[in-house]
């Protein structure tokens, strides 16, 4: 049985949330986030082609740090590559 990736912002400690439908997703690749999905519903295009500083655990600067996830320029609407982490 495959299991589904994990939303980012779900609980580590409570049973995987998968996507759900009618919900739009990004994929994060790389860095201490890689394999989950954000749930961008609802965010403007701009900010979706932005990407987000995205608080982990697992960050260069510990807990409460940042990693930094954004679109690449050749795929404005494909998966969120990790660019560095952030305090």
């Amino acid at each position: 049985m495959t299991q589904a990736p994990r939303v980012y912002g779900t609980e580590h400690d409570l049973p995987a949330t998968g996507p759900q439908p009618g919900r739009s997703y990004r994929e994060l690749t790389g860095g201490p986030l890689d394999g989950q999905l954000i749930d961008v519903t609802g965010w403007t295009d701009e900010e979706i082609t932005t990407g987000a500083y995205l608080i982990t655990l697992h960050s260069a600067y510990g807990p409460g740090g940042r990693a930094s996830y954004a679109p690449t320029i050749s795929r404005s609407d494909g998966p969120w590559v990790w660019e560095r982490d952030v305090p």
